[in-house]
């Protein structure tokens, strides 16, 4: 492969950070690199530069940000602290001068606070870890998070969400720089999906949203107990006595979701263990839980978990023949 324009990539660590989410990218992009010529000059970089210890103990060398320096890409990595990295005023200062010299700037997980602390997610739709999205939007009201995506693409600006997807990330830059043949190759030596199927809501519960004032909390807490039944913002908003408009921005502001969206994954998560069980029919589960016909309830599953119901349930039965546990067992997340 011969490419003539060699791509900087300089990937931002501080200390704290989650050690997954630099080796992931940076294993990605050297595959690349090595094993089919992808012109990538691969750095690690820091505010202080040196010795950066991650959150695991395990100790990187950095280069030293510098004021001068340009490069193609900069990625910045994310860490346990989730929110509180927008605290790390170096790191943030370090992309605040940087960005407007870079082609495409990116963020693995909670990196995503530390590039909204910096201005640059102003006005922009963007992703982070299912855990952390709720604490995003509340944070920093002027971007749109989107807590159900492995990655987003707003403008110049890339996010993605938490931990391994930084090497869904990855792939995706280099399929834009050298075509979907490259990633295809590079996802193959990898051993790993080069599109995951699947949005990031498979890999967490409802429950986790977290909402911060009593009334979304107890609006959540009403569709459980009716999902059954006909949810629209209108009923849920009257459940907990507000208005409509200031219930649907409220929720999206508290949880990073709309109310349609959460009340789709509540109604999903209801109806895995049945479908597991696998005594009633189909088109049972989807009334019972609200979907109202299958087609509705085979179109959310798609989304959510990348597979169809009675795919689920023939998974199912299999891993019971197995001895093995079902999505709904002890290998759920």
């Amino acid at each position: 492969m011969a490419h003539k324009v060699v791509r900087s990539i300089a990937i931002v660590v501080y200390p704290g950070f989650e050690l997954l989410d630099l080796s992931g990218p940076l294993c990605t992009f050297n595959v690349a690199s090595c094993m089919h010529e992808a012109p990538y000059a691969l750095s690690v970089i820091s505010a202080r530069g040196g010795s950066v210890v991650s959150c695991s103990g395990v100790s990187v060398d950095s280069s030293k940000a510098t004021h001068d320096r340009s490069v193609d890409t900069l990625l910045v990595v994310g860490g346990p602290e989730g929110q509180a990295l927008e605290r790390d005023r170096r790191t943030v200062a370090l992309l605040e001068n940087l960005a407007p010299r870079t082609r495409r700037v990116a963020s693995v997980c909670t990196g995503a606070f530390l590039l909204a602390a910096a201005g640059l997610l102003d006005g922009r739709k963007a992703t982070t870890h299912w855990r952390y999205a709720a604490a995003l939007q509340r944070r920093f009201p002027k971007l749109r998070v989107d807590a159900d995506r492995i990655f987003i693409k707003d403008g110049n600006i890339w996010t993605a969400a938490g931990i391994t997807s930084g090497i869904d990330l990855a792939l995706a830059l280099i399929e834009e720089d050298f075509g979907a043949g490259l990633s295809k190759a590079v996802a193959k030596d990898l051993v790993v999906y080069h599109r995951r199927p699947g949005a990031q809501s498979q890999f967490s519960t409802i429950l986790e949203l977290e909402p911060a004032s009593g009334r979304i909390k107890d609006a959540l807490s009403f569709a459980r107990e009716h999902l059954h039944e006909p949810l629209t913002v209108e009923r849920l908003a009257g459940a907990v006595c507000i208005g409509a408009r200031q219930f649907a921005r409220a929720f999206v502001n508290e949880t990073g979701e709309t109310p349609a969206k959460a009340i789709e994954r509540l109604r999903a998560e209801a109806a895995i263990p049945l479908i597991e069980k696998g005594t009633e029919p189909i088109e049972s589960v989807a009334r019972s839980v609200g979907f109202g016909d299958v087609e509705r309830m085979r179109r959310a599953f798609v989304r959510i978990y990348g597979q169809p119901p009675q795919s689920l349930r023939r998974a199912s039965r299999l891993n019971a023949r197995s001895g093995s546990p079902a999505m709904g067992g002890a290998d759920r997340a």
